[in-house]
């Protein structure tokens, strides 16, 4: 077995990211270097660390905690918060996001007046964007509707990232659905709303992954037309089953005559052959009931007749 010796970064190269900060942990790959950032890294601002509150955090802090104990067990009813299972707490003391990430499910433990905290439901969250008036490639002006499914996948990030996560997301799920609908034609619109949903979809996951939101699900869900060009369209529609029934009626005809020059050519070669059609044409007309009356001629002197 052989050992692989990694490189050490040197003593006096301190790596630091975009905002001159130090990062949390340095890690060596082929002999190169790269930074890990902590928890925070990704938020907003979370980036100090938790000493930096100053002399006048630590005061309050500690001036909290006498507080907590002197008046316990009374103040337990103010410090000790729960969280069901589908939720998470995102925790603040003086302003500064605490190590840690998103407390819960069930009992965690704050400081009161220091510390605040928000709640966040994971479960997943369904709205209906409103119909929006889209002009498509095609210059056809369409009203179209849709449903979202998204929910919370990193509760810190959806806190500190953005104010409003939910409002968020509603706003660019309706301008990415007209965005979208520009670049289509109708017939596109109409015939391919599965694979106008998965690309909605996969835009709204990667612009909604930096507010930690994930989105599940997008589907289209009605696309109304304008009365004239329903009406243009119904006709369009009705002229052309009408041109597809003459010509399946032109070919029926055609399949007929091709018959009946069959048969006849059938009955040419036997002339009891038309004896005998001719008798049963007259049982067939005899079986209706009717008020006809029928005197048959000799098929002898039809011929004759015929010939001459």
């Amino acid at each position: 077995m052989s050992n692989r010796v990694t490189p050490e970064p040197p003593e006096n190269v301190e790596l630091m990211d975009s905002n001159n900060r130090k990062p949390s942990k340095t890690t060596g790959y082929d002999g190169g270097y790269s930074t890990v950032p902590d928890h925070r890294a990704e938020v907003i601002g979370a980036g100090e660390p938790e000493g930096g509150i100053g002399i006048c955090g630590w005061i309050l802090t500690v001036l909290s905690m006498v507080i907590v104990i002197f008046t316990c067990p009374f103040s337990l009813c103010v410090c000790i918060k729960v969280v069901q299972e589908y939720e998470r707490a995102v925790i603040f003391r003086l302003g500064r996001l605490l190590p840690g990430g998103a407390k819960g499910p069930g009992i965690f433990f704050i400081l009161p007046c220091i510390e605040s905290y928000t709640k966040v439901d994971l479960r997943t969250v369904s709205f209906d964007v409103p119909p929006q008036e889209v002009l498509t490639r095609d210059s056809v002006t369409v009203s179209v509707d849709a449903v979202v499914y998204y929910r919370v996948q990193n509760a810190t990030i959806s806190i500190a990232n953005v104010e409003n996560a939910n409002a968020s997301t509603r706003l660019l799920a309706q301008t990415t659905l007209r965005n979208v609908l520009g670049t289509k034609n109708l017939a596109e619109i109409l015939s391919d709303r599965e694979g106008i949903s998965h690309f909605m979809q996969s835009s709204l996951d990667e612009a909604t992954d930096p507010w930690g939101i994930k989105v599940e699900r997008v589907e289209i869900k009605d696309v109304r037309l304008p009365v004239q060009l329903q009406r243009a369209m119904a006709a369009e529609a009705e002229a052309a089953r009408e041109a597809r029934a003459k010509v399946i009626a032109a070919e029926g005809e055609r399949n007929a005559s091709r018959a009946l020059k069959e048969a006849s050519d059938v009955i040419a070669e036997s002339p009891s052959a038309l004896q005998l059609r001719y008798l049963q044409t007259l049982n067939t007309i005899s079986a209706e009931k009717n008020s006809t009356i029928i005197f048959p001629l000799p098929i002898d002197l039809l011929s004759s007749m015929v010939h001459k």
